[in-house]
């Protein structure tokens, strides 16, 4: 009777505890990256906060979302125990698995590349325009039409009292205006007369040399920047990236695979930062997960900016754990379930069309 009392006592004191822990809250980190997590209407939305909804129901588990920053701080804060997982878009690479645990694959991706979207066919006329007025060629456009005067000058005050000259007015207006037509005639050697007075003919003839020096300067910048568009616009995949500027995400698979082959990259701590870059210019393209940039291609980006290229480094994204940790096998039972059970083919279906590969 002892020992049966003694059973009894411990099955109370335990039963309460074993209660408790069932109802601590795993601390679950994650960052913003569309379509995986974003926020919308003040909580947290998206393929990645679906499925791990669905996979704690199947663990009967409740649960805090921790917002990072970027990947590193999600995989420091998981490393750290702040957080008991991370989910998000966190690729499974054999760098990380040394320090970290992770599910099974969660979502097959890779790399793509996204540049602004090619002009259309009218858009050779706006190329040359932009190719004339770039920063570095408008203030010799100004010094130019400002020297125009000089000629025009010499040419008025001389030929206004010639009777057969090329200024019909012997005032300043509007004898200076003819004057300055046809030394903008003479810049564009379409000039249909020449001066009659021997200094203005002087001053015509320093004047045609100028415009020929002008006219190969002219076509030699427009010609350099039009081959500079050219170029920035040629990224067909990973092999034409070289010697072009590319954005991408701190900390990323994208950011190592750059580094390794010698491309120059910027970092910036949102792949947000980096559209920003390609919109404004300041890179010829980014580099980073596919699912991503599609995402972004089809909303944000619309008409603005195009994917090219096949994906390259094929990688899969998974659930990430500290080393040995406890719940990774839970975890790795309710995914393969919500797989079995079409669960998992429903929300990719949901966020991104298609059935899961």
């Amino acid at each position: 009777m002892r020992i049966l009392a003694a059973l009894l006592l411990l099955l109370l004191s335990l039963g309460p505890a074993q209660a408790q822990v069932s109802q601590t809250k795993l601390r679950v980190a994650t960052r913003l990256v569309k379509p995986f997590v974003f926020e919308e209407k003040g909580r947290l939305t998206g393929f990645s906060v679906d499925l791990w909804q669905e996979i704690s129901k199947q663990m009967n588990v409740k649960y805090d979302f921790i917002v990072k920053l970027t990947v590193r701080d999600l995989l420091e804060a998981v490393k750290s125990k702040e957080a008991e997982l991370g989910i998000a878009a966190i690729s499974i690479t054999a760098e990380r698995e040394v320090e970290w645990d992770f599910s099974h694959p969660m979502f097959d991706a890779g790399l793509q590349i996204l540049t602004s979207a090619q002009p259309s066919e009218g858009g050779l006329f706006g190329n040359i325009i932009s190719g004339v007025f770039t920063a570095a060629f408008l203030p010799i456009l100004g010094i130019v039409l400002l020297t125009i005067l000089i000629p025009a000058h010499v040419v008025w005050f001389f030929e206004r009292r010639h009777p057969a000259g090329v200024i019909s007015s012997r005032s300043y207006f509007p004898g200076i205006f003819e004057a300055c037509w046809w030394a903008a005639a003479t810049l564009a050697t379409q000039a249909d007369q020449m001066p009659r007075s021997a200094a203005a003919r002087i001053m015509a003839v320093i004047w045609m040399f100028s415009s020929v020096v002008f006219i190969a300067y002219f076509t030699a910048t427009v010609t350099s920047s039009l081959t500079v568009q050219q170029l920035r616009g040629d990224i067909n995949g990973p092999e034409d990236l070289p010697g072009k500027r590319v954005a991408t995400v701190k900390g990323s698979t994208s950011a190592e695979y750059l580094r390794q082959h010698d491309i120059q990259i910027t970092e910036f701590s949102q792949v947000e930062e980096a559209y920003e870059a390609l919109n404004h210019g300041r890179a010829d393209a980014v580099v980073y997960d596919a699912p991503v940039l599609l995402y972004h291609v089809s909303h944000e980006g619309k008409g603005k900016t195009q994917v090219v290229g096949p994906i390259f480094r094929k990688e899969s994204y998974g659930i990430v754990f500290p080393s040995n940790s406890r719940h990774r096998k839970r975890v790795n039972e309710a995914l393969l379930l919500l797989k079995e059970n079409g669960i998992y083919d429903r929300l990719y279906k949901t966020w991104f069309g298609g059935e899961s590969k």
